[in-house]
């Protein structure tokens, strides 16, 4: 019943995809065949109804983040004489490419003024960094196309290819001639354009997020690590905190460091805080202790208080690797209660791998995988599960100070997933996971595939 459930909800989702796809604007055969590029665009003639020609055109100017899913057009900025002058879009007649013709020999030029979510399209975003979320990639757009779509000239793709970068070299002619084979819609894009965030940031996350969030944790950690300093920290401030905390657990440490250093304190801080103990204590150990004090007192006082702890212990040790994270329970308790508990937790889910069962005293007494939880029945006590268990050995725990190499072996020897960290008195402290001593013992494998392999 579960892997039909499986099976149908992948299925729906793969048919919502492909009817998200069916339903972009480059998808229809009519908007692909006028689209008009916007690098042949640039210094072609505008001109009124009788043919003369009133200037050229500089830049097209679009409503980047707006509620549309293609950005609409709001006018062009062109060169008369040595004056550049702003025209709106309703004085338009046609776009063609290389052309541009109005709808009246009268002309009502104004001077441009940039209203909140306005971009100029050759100037901030042609040439310019953006996220193929298809693609997973980071690349730069190489030519930028408009379309009339519902009596209005809207963004609608996007060409990202080299060989439209080496047209835009050559002869005039073939500048303004698009590739409508080469080109990725827009709703697949997320821009950056640093002029155009003084606009309402519910406005300006919609178009964003709407794509950004179809990313992994671990596709959004490669695209953070390949954007530029400014672009990156534009894509932090679109995420979630709680988003953004799962990317930067999948980053290089390098490249995590760095973002760290380049954000604001306030910022870094919140994003560190967001993140599982054991990786937030990571970053932190990678920054100077100034630079360390300087996030953690800008953090809550328990949340601080618990990363100072884990700071205290060396790096190579399980105590330096542990999550503090733990979901725990005492043997009175039944199968449906700790179902119940690791729902609550299930934000977390990526941490926990079993549930530790502790005496009255708070000392381990046993250690239920998610497994056996999942295949107990509801009414199944604890005490019978720590009993059933017994038969297969004791739990598998090392001590803070074991260094990483040894808990490895450990690891392999109890055939487990996961190790608890248990003080003199065998009361746990915190569990090291196994993709945490991949981390350490294979470093030029661990967190870059080992977790994105899993996903």
């Amino acid at each position: 019943m579960a892997a039909n459930t499986r099976l149908m909800s992948t299925t729906a989702r793969l048919r919502d995809r492909r009817v998200h796809l069916e339903r972009r604007a480059t998808a229809s055969r009519a908007v692909r065949a006028s689209l008009v590029s916007l690098a042949g665009l640039i210094g072609a003639p505008v001109t009124h109804q009788a043919g003369e020609e009133v200037g050229r055109v500089v830049d097209v100017v679009a409503r980047l983040y707006g509620p549309e899913p293609y950005p609409l057009v709001t006018g062009l900025i062109i060169r008369i004489g040595r004056r550049r002058a702003f025209l709106p879009a309703d004085a338009l007649e046609k776009v063609h490419a290389g052309h541009v013709r109005l709808r009246s020999a009268r002309v009502d030029l104004r001077d441009f003024a940039r209203r909140p979510g306005e971009v100029l399209l050759a100037r901030d975003v042609l040439d310019h960094q953006l996220v193929d979320v298809d693609g997973v990639q980071v690349t730069r757009a190489a030519d930028l196309y408009l379309a009339p779509l519902v009596d209005k000239v809207v963004l609608v793709g996007v060409d990202v290819s080299l060989p439209t970068l080496l047209r835009r070299l050559g002869p005039r002619r073939w500048q303004a001639r698009p590739t409508p084979e080469r080109v990725l819609d827009w709703q697949s894009v997320a821009p950056f354009a640093e002029q155009a965030i003084d606009g309402p940031a519910e406005v300006r996350l919609r178009a964003s997020r709407s794509a950004l969030n179809r990313l992994r944790p671990a596709d959004l950690a490669d695209i953070l690590e390949d954007l530029g300093r400014s672009e990156r920290q534009q894509l932090l401030g679109w995420l979630e905190p709680e988003q953004a905390a799962d990317a930067l657990e999948e980053m290089e440490p390098a490249e995590l460091e760095n973002l760290l250093r380049e954000a604001r304190p306030e910022h870094a801080a919140r994003l560190v805080d967001e993140m599982e103990p054991d990786e937030a204590a990571d970053a932190l150990r990678d920054l100077t202790p100034d630079e360390r004090e300087t996030l953690l007192t800008r953090m809550p006082t328990a949340e601080a208080a618990e990363l100072r702890g884990l700071l205290t212990h060396r790096e190579g040790t399980a105590g330096g690797a542990m999550t503090t994270l733990l979901v725990t329970t005492t043997k009175d308790r039944t199968v449906a209660q700790v179902r119940a508990d690791l729902a609550a937790e299930a934000e977390h889910r990526t941490e926990i791998d079993a549930v530790a069962v502790l005496d009255d005293d708070g000392r381990l007494i046993g250690d239920i995988s998610l497994f056996d939880v999942a295949v107990a029945d509801d009414t199944a006590s604890v005490a019978d599960l720590v009993v059933w268990l017994a038969q297969f050995g004791p739990p598998a725990v090392v001590r803070p100070d074991t260094r990483l190499a040894e808990a490895a072996d450990q690891l392999v020897a109890a055939r487990a997933s996961s190790l608890l960290v248990v003080d003199d008195a065998e009361r746990p402290l915190g569990r090291i996971l196994a993709d945490d001593i991949l981390d350490a013992v294979l470093p030029e494998r661990g967190r870059l595939h080992f977790r994105r392999f899993l996903q």
